[in-house]
């Protein structure tokens, strides 16, 4: 795989190439401009971004991260009209996050990928001036002849200024609406409103087994707070009589003690994988891996931990979190506890499932995927408030050993090991 670097091109064939954007340390961004000879945009259509996926009749596309793959952008060159010169990719933290700066961020690589051919690939320069925005690689024309060079220039002000230097109108305020314009004896064509780089709500979706989705936050927004709830029906009147009482329990760990490590958050873990020292290991094992809010600790929203459990449902319903300040917060582990003389039936059979919803326009759902029985207790989701785009929402579905009490344990660096907790009973 050839690399290059900064400022170092290759020539390239006339196909699909498919850029992919890794980042480490942090969540960036990918976008593409479509760029005429004279260094600007042609119109704001010629920005590809989440707001944006497609110009040029498909001929660049943004791709969102997925099971397939992290996020990239398609280029066709052999599609793209004559008066596209270069197609520039471009890196960025999230815009509606001012403080986040590629100081945050230990690694970017992008790779762009040819069929029948070598990938290419280029790590910028290590940006520590508060850069917020990159120019990664361009794709640019020779003649007949298409190549890629590696650029790695940064920008402090992210990219609504390296938009608007490429000729991109984009809203001062995003979110906010224009000011009517004002009205003229002559007709004129309404000027088209500045673009906005605020990322849209995710809608109502439901994860796949083992997927995760980022959720956009305002973490500095103290009036939001993001709901979750645990919704159970019982599964069948049979299922019901014999017991189908469920606890929501929130496994949290503050943002001031959260840690990166090794392993990305979410990963499952054994006794023997943690990643901590040896003098830590009783009070892992003792549960101090984390603090709970449950129905004997509903918690608080307006101190610390600034999440709350609403009460304790004991029939077939619903049991409600909230979780305020998310600039407070690191991760939240949300996991189920079947209780009181529930039998043998799976936690899917009875149901269940947890919802996270921002109130702002993303609802993410959490189900269940297996039927295993005689167990206590799983694990669903993580909630990763340490994500650089708001909350990364993790679907995790990982069961308690076989007839185990023992409540799964949250690591301060978001890995999950689960057996490995306190016992306690619930009573009536």
């Amino acid at each position: 795989m050839p690399e290059l670097g900064k400022g170092e091109n290759i020539a390239v064939g006339p196909g699909t190439i498919v850029a992919e954007l890794h980042a480490v340390g942090g969540t960036v961004d990918l976008s593409a401009l479509l760029v005429a000879a004279d260094g600007k945009v042609r119109s704001d259509d010629d920005l590809v971004f989440y707001n944006q996926p497609s110009a040029e009749s498909g001929a660049v596309r943004h791709l969102a991260a997925d099971a397939a793959g992290p996020e990239r952008v398609e280029m066709n060159p052999a599609v793209l009209p004559s008066d596209v010169d270069r197609v520039v990719l471009v890196g960025s933290c999230d815009p509606d996050d001012a403080s986040r700066t590629f100081r945050d961020v230990e690694d970017v690589l992008v790779c762009a990928a040819q069929l029948g051919a070598d990938s290419v690939k280029f790590r910028p320069p290590s940006l520590t001036d508060g850069e917020r925005a990159v120019l990664l690689m361009e794709l640019y024309r020779r003649g007949e002849t298409w190549k890629l060079r590696a650029i790695g220039q940064g920008y402090a002000d992210g990219l609504a200024g390296l938009a608007t230097d490429f000729g991109i109108d984009v809203a001062e305020e995003p979110g906010e609406p224009e000011e009517p314009a004002q009205a003229t004896d002559a007709q004129t064509t309404p000027a088209a409103p500045p673009m906005s780089l605020r990322k849209p709500p995710l809608g109502t979706i439901s994860l796949d087994k083992g997927s995760q989705v980022s959720m956009s936050l305002d973490k500095a927004d103290r009036e939001l707070v993001v709901t979750v709830t645990l919704e159970w029906d019982g599964g069948s009147d049979q299922r019901r009589r014999k017991g189908a009482d469920l606890d929501l329990y929130a496994l949290f760990v503050p943002a001031s003690v959260a840690l990166r490590g090794e392993r990305p958050p979410g990963t499952l873990i054994t006794a023997n994988k943690r990643s901590r020292p040896a003098s830590d290991s009783d009070t892992a094992k003792k549960g101090k891996g984390a603090d709970v809010v449950y129905y004997k600790r509903l918690g608080s929203l307006k101190n610390r931990p600034f999440i709350r459990l609403d009460g304790d449902a004991r029939v077939p319903g619903r049991e409600t979190l909230r979780i305020a300040r998310p600039d407070q917060q690191g991760y939240v582990l949300l996991c189920a506890y079947s209780a009181v003389s529930n039998g043998f039936g799976s936690f899917r059979s009875f149901g269940a499932k947890v919802v996270v919803t921002d109130g702002r326009g993303s609802t993410v759902t959490v189900p269940l995927y297996e039927n295993t029985k005689t167990r206590y207790w799983v694990a669903i989701a993580l909630v990763d408030f340490t994500d650089g785009d708001g909350a990364a929402i993790h679907h995790i579905e990982a069961y308690s050993a076989r007839m185990t009490e023992r409540r799964p344990v949250l690591h301060p660096d978001g890995t999950v090991e689960m057996n490995a907790g306190p016992v306690e009973f619930k009573r009536r």
